[in-house]
C-alpha cells in the first residue's frame, strides 16, 4: 500500500498535542493522510461510521489519548476492538499516563502498543515521528 493512502486517526482533547503530532506527522517521509476527533464519542462515531463520520474512511493506524471527555480512551478502546470488523486496526496508546495499571489495562483491552507521552517538545516529536516510522514503514499493516 502506498504511504499516502495510510489513514490515521488521531483522538485526543488537546489542541496543542494535535498540533504537534500533526507537525511531527508532516516532518515523515512517509505520509499519510490524518484525520482527528477531540473525545471518545466522537472517536467511536468515527469509526462505526456514525452520524457525521458516514462517509469517514477506515483508519489503517489509531493514535489514541486515554485522558479524553465524554468517553474515556479504555472505553474507546474496548469498543472498537470487540468489533470484529475494526479489532485488526492497530492502535498505539500515546498518553500522558506513566502508571503501569494504565499500561497494562491498554494492552488486555487490546492496544498494539503503548507510549506515554514525553515532557520535551524535541522528545515528544521524536516519539511520534518513532510511531510513524514503525508502523508506516516497518510494520505491515492489515488490509
Amino acid at each position: 500500500m502506498p504511504p499516502d493512502t495510510i489513514e490515521i486517526l488521531l483522538v485526543d482533547d488537546s489542541p496543542s498535542d494535535l498540533d504537534l503530532i500533526r507537525d511531527a506527522l508532516a516532518a515523515c517521509p512517509c505520509q499519510g493522510r490524518v484525520h482527528t476527533v477531540p473525545d471518545g464519542e466522537e472517536a467511536i462515531a468515527f469509526l462505526h461510521r456514525a452520524g457525521v463520520y458516514a462517509s469517514a474512511a477506515r483508519p489503517d493506524l489509531i493514535i489514541l489519548d486515554l485522558n479524553l471527555p465524554r468517553k474515556d480512551g479504555r472505553v474507546v478502546l474496548a469498543d472498537f476492538k470487540s468489533e470484529p470488523t475494526l479489532r485488526s486496526i492497530p492502535v498505539v496508546v500515546f498518553t500522558t499516563s506513566h502508571s503501569r495499571k494504565d499500561i497494562a489495562r491498554s494492552y488486555e483491552l487490546g492496544a498494539n502498543c503503548y507510549v506515554s507521552k514525553p515532557g520535551s517538545l524535541e522528545d515528544f516529536r521524536k516519539a511520534v515521528q518513532a510511531i510513524q516510522q514503525f508502523w508506516l514503514s516497518v510494520a505491515c499493516l492489515p488490509d
